[in-house]
């Protein structure tokens, strides 16, 4: 049968989908090695919170200026340009939106650099504390003045981070997908060698379990430089095919080149919205900051496992339906055909997305020990560590199922042209988990997770107040949800959320869970890491399998046909 002109004419941009996602896809395995092995030189404590905290101090450079700001400000006027065969004029165009970016970026970092004792006393005020406790001998780290020092690297790096998203920008509207997207590669890569490279190269230390107060500290800056080094070659490897690509390019400040005023404009909103994020990302460090030692660092090991099922599955269903809600007529949607069509496809997207996300829930719930030390354990990650980091997951995991389907509501409202209701309802559901995760942070971080679960011989105390935390975040979630679905009936009265098919999904991911739970108590006392390479694969080929046996539509959807 011969393909219709629609067919050949998605053909690319399904191709350039697949280049995404196969960068994305590796760039967090990458991620995920790193952090892999961070986890095993510094474990669960004081330096690993240095590093979470530093790492994301000066994220306001890139979360305000990086990719998703610059995809609403840049790239549509630079890609509008290139198809009108404007192509000199769009060089000229990125040049200048170049320059004023390098002058922004400069100024910001030199601000960061010299204010970094102010800015991390705002962000993470908990750490001001370790100056006395260190004088009263009950610590031996004083994590503020580590953080400002990191900071002073970590700020350049960032702004070099801007720079590549431009990059990014360019080399994605002349759909060259897969260079940027694989680009963070080489970031994982340098912080990695750095680190190795302190702690074996020099010849000065031969285990992360036998590592001097002083080798954690050289190796954390090690880190640090190595970021930075890597965030010059992200920007670096992008740049000889952006050249090439490129026409009539001039870096330039002035405003008055085609484009740019319009771009400026385009800019002032999406900054907007970028706050919010923002805004929820610095209430949580600054709770975090006033947790017990090791606590913010168990939430960052955490929320990196949370962060693959949403990332790569909730996510992606998110993003890949909102131009397909979008295309269709959404005004007077309620008494149409249009809205019941919106409907139907967020109904079963949300399916679609459950079928993996369910899973998820349980098998973190039942197994997310065995995740944990699977991934983590070794090296100064131990025991205690890996209990710690399992407790926290597990106060996450019970918001993950309506995270997921908050962001496929969200990008619903947007492809009804409404951007303010879903601000409204986040801003919400941030101030509900502040003040809930600062009751419960008060509360249980006066709980040791040694005494507790009954680790006297553990190497180190560690604090539950983590857990609150999460607990908090995952209320938030489900108001956040629920606020939204009773949002969308204003606009689609024949919208329902399809809780019976997601309780059933969830329900038989518990059900299939059994064959695997019954195998690992069956398992002789091997280590963590072994118990997980048989129990894990075992529940997986049950879920799967029974997917395959009764010819889920879901499972295509994700393999595709062929598989």
């Amino acid at each position: 049968m011969a393909e219709s002109p629609r067919m050949k004419k998605d053909e690319p941009a399904a191709s350039g989908a697949r280049f995404v996602a196969l960068g994305i896809l590796l760039s967090k395995v990458g991620g995920l090695l790193r952090e892999m092995i961070i986890a095993r030189f510094f474990g669960v404590g004081a330096h690993a919170d240095v590093y979470r905290m530093a790492f994301r101090a000066p994220n306001v450079l890139q979360n305000m200026l990086g990719e998703q700001t610059l995809s609403a400000a840049f790239i549509p006027f630079y890609s509008r340009m290139l198809a009108e065969g404007r192509e000199r004029e769009a060089g000229r165009f990125a040049g200048a939106i170049f320059g004023l970016l390098v002058a922004v970026v400069s100024v910001l970092v030199v601000v960061g650099v010299l204010l970094a004792p102010a800015i991390v006393t705002v962000l993470v005020p908990g750490f001001q504390g370790d100056a006395s406790k260190v004088a009263a001998g009950e610590m031996s780290i004083d994590r503020f003045v580590l953080t400002v020092r990191a900071v002073r690297i970590i700020f350049p790096m960032t702004g070099v981070l801007v720079l590549s998203a431009w990059a990014l920008g360019v080399l994605n509207s002349h759909r060259r997908f897969l260079l940027p997207y694989l680009s963070p590669l080489v970031w994982n890569a340098a912080i990695v060698s750095a680190l190795i490279f302190s702690a074996y190269g020099t010849g000065l230390i031969r285990k992360p379990t036998a590592a001097s107060e002083g080798d954690l500290e050289r190796w954390l800056f090690a880190l640090c430089f190595g970021a930075l080094v890597g965030g010059l070659l992200q920007f670096g490897v992008q740049l000889p095919l952006v050249f090439r690509l490129m026409k009539g390019f001039r870096v330039s400040l002035s405003p008055h080149v085609p484009g740019v005023r319009e771009s400026l404009r385009a800019l002032i909103p999406a900054l907007a919205g970028r706050g919010v994020v923002q805004l929820s990302i610095y209430v949580d460090m600054f709770l975090a900051s006033w947790l017990a030692s090791g606590g913010p660092s168990a939430l960052g090991f955490a929320v990196i496992l949370i962060n693959l099922p949403l990332g790569a599955f909730g996510i992606s269903v998110a993003a890949a339906e909102l131009p397909e809600l979008a295309s269709a007529d959404s005004r007077g949607a309620e008494q149409g055909d249009a809205g019941r069509r919106i409907a139907e496809r967020v109904a079963r997207a949300a399916r679609q997305s459950t079928f993996v996300i369910a899973p998820s829930v349980v098998g973190y719930l039942l197994f997310g020990f065995l995740v944990a030390g699977l991934v983590f354990r070794g090296g100064s990650f131990a025991h205690e560590d890996n209990v710690l980091v399992y407790l926290v997951l597990c106060a996450y995991t019970l918001g993950l199922l309506p995270s997921t389907l908050s962001r496929l509501l969200q990008n619903t409202f947007f492809a009804l042209r409404d951007t303010r209701t879903p601000a409204k309802i986040a801003a919400v559901r941030l101030g509900a988990s502040a003040a809930l995760g600062a009751l419960l942070l008060y509360i249980l971080d006066h709980y040791s997770v040694n005494t507790a679960f009954g680790l006297e011989n553990a190497g180190k105390e560690l604090f539950l107040g983590a857990v609150g935390l999460g607990l908090a975040g995952s209320v938030g979630a489900w108001c956040e949800l629920a606020l939204l679905r009773h949002a969308l009936r204003r606009p689609l009265p024949s919208f329902r959320l399809p809780a019976g098919p997601l309780a059933k999904r969830l329900a038989l991911a518990l059900t299939l869970a059994v064959p695997a739970l019954i195998l690992w108590a069956l398992l002789p006392a091997w280590s963590v890491m072994a118990q997980a390479l048989v129990v894990l694969p075992c529940y997986v080929a049950c879920y799967l399998g029974h997917a395959w046996w009764r010819k889920a539509p879901e499972l295509e959807l994700w393999l595709g046909r062929r598989l």
